[in-house]
């Protein structure tokens, strides 16, 4: 009776299994003559640049040293490291022979040309909603990108985990296929920032955390997550820097890279602004800023005017405090932390007008002091802000190579002591460790 009922249950699990693959099976497409450069206009390869740039594809497809888009670059996953394909037209290794439906068809169901399902760690979820439009343009700026020989590298993912068919199961649970519905009562500025950070930008798939399964948390949106040895911080109210982030704040970080409030992109971020949004046109920086502010609640249209007036208020006192706090670092002579940031650090950091300056950035008001673990600031630390064309006057030395674990701990944690009111961060030495072991992995 017993082998019976294991039977059944086992014949019931496979054909619930087969259920599964033969609802989301796809046939491959055929492969086409790599299509010449000049077929597409030049106003279509352009405007597929700023998508990519929006997109960031570059970062995500481009190995540390390695050709532009060629792959090779490794995502670390909870269950391996997944590592990204090569997106040049070279025919043999890279996608020169992926006609525009099979490119379509990766893009809005994560489906490669021969039939296979994508890892999600290809945000496919968020390019679901770009129009078939922008995915043509998308389509022919890379087909016109120089072709690379580059064989794609083999992820670590454990079997059974490597099956490409169990990726239908994932589908069944976290993925929809949708197209972007326009949000009724709100502006077209708004509807097309959410277009952008939805969509082709996908923001949330780096600022929303994750299950255990590596789908984005649906009651959770921009909450903030940890991604590639950084903390992406929260992108609603529940961003923990001390000045809110209006809609123009939140349009001179992208457009710039740094404001004097908030402070200096770095990490993953640096790239997305530097290298991604460079091309993008100021209409577009603004709609998303607009869409971001609106979410925070700090936009015109998320608070009454007289609330506004209280914020105000409130920024202000709360900006003439740090700046006070941030003046009193000197005579602290018996703290290790204090005098290790006199001696490497306050000549750059030092506002002595008492304002706030973009290009020395004031830590008391940056939220990696603030946040909820000191990754961040840790980052920095060790490994600085290289300079950037678009910002020739930023730049900060690493120290990774000068200070001990335990001097960046005292650094870090002195910040945290005396700019803020916070509980210091548990084990900070612990995790200048693990991200130094880490950065050396690379």
């Amino acid at each position: 009776m017993l082998r019976r009922i294991l039977l059944s249950l086992v014949a019931t699990m496979i054909v619930a299994a087969l259920c599964v693959y033969g609802a989301f099976w796809r046939p491959s497409l055929a492969a086409v003559p790599v299509p010449a450069a000049n077929s597409f206009s030049p106003q279509l390869v352009e405007k597929g640049a700023v998508l990519a740039g929006l997109g960031n594809c570059a970062s995500c497809h481009t190995a540390k040293g390695g050709k532009a888009f060629a792959g090779g670059y490794g995502l670390a996953t909870p269950f391996g490291t997944i590592y990204s394909s090569n997106i040049t037209p070279d025919p043999a290794t890279g996608i020169g022979t992926w006609s525009q439906e099979a490119f379509k068809r990766a893009m809005h169901e994560g489906v490669r040309a021969d039939g296979a399902h994508l890892f999600p760690a290809f945000p496919y979820t968020h390019f679901t909603t770009i129009t078939d439009e922008d995915v043509t343009a998308l389509y022919a700026y890379l087909m016109t990108r120089p072709p690379v020989v580059a064989p794609a590298i083999a992820n670590t993912v454990p079997f059974p985990l490597s099956l490409r068919p169990l990726q239908a199961g994932w589908k069944l649970l976290y993925f929809k296929k949708a197209s972007y519905e326009t949000e009724v009562g709100k502006s077209v500025d708004w509807n097309r920032g959410r277009y952008l950070s939805e969509g082709v930008a996908h923001c949330a798939a780096c600022h929303t955390p994750r299950n255990k399964l590596g789908a984005e948390l649906k009651n959770s949106p921009y909450l903030g997550a940890n991604i590639d040895a950084w903390f992406a911080p929260a992108l609603t109210d529940a961003n923990t820097a001390p000045l809110p982030w209006t809609e123009d704040e939140i349009y001179t970080y992208l457009r710039s890279g740094m404001t004097a409030l908030h402070g200096t992109a770095s990490g993953p971020m640096a790239g997305v602004i530097y290298d991604g949004l460079a091309k993008a046109p100021d209409s577009d920086i603004r709609a998303m800023a607009i869409y971001f502010a609106d979410m925070n609640g700090s936009s015109p249209d998320a608070k009454q005017s007289k609330l506004l007036s209280l914020d105000t208020i409130k920024s202000e006192a709360t900006l003439a405090k740090i700046m006070s706090k941030s003046s009193q670092v000197g005579g602290q002579y018996n703290d290790h932390g204090a005098n290790l940031y006199l001696a490497a650090c306050a000549s750059c950091h030092s506002n002595s007008n008492g304002k706030p300056s973009a290009i020395r950035p004031e830590l008391g008001l940056n939220s990696a002091l603030t946040a909820a673990e000191p990754t961040n600031l840790i980052q920095v630390i060790l490994h600085g802000i290289a300079k950037r064309e678009a910002q020739p006057s930023l730049v900060m030395p690493g120290f990774a190579a000068t200070m001990s674990d335990d001097d960046i701990a005292q650094i870090a944690s002195y910040l945290r002591r005396s700019r803020t009111e916070l509980a210091p961060w548990p084990a900070v030495d612990v995790t200048v460790a693990k991200l130094r072991k880490s950065s050396k992995s690379e």
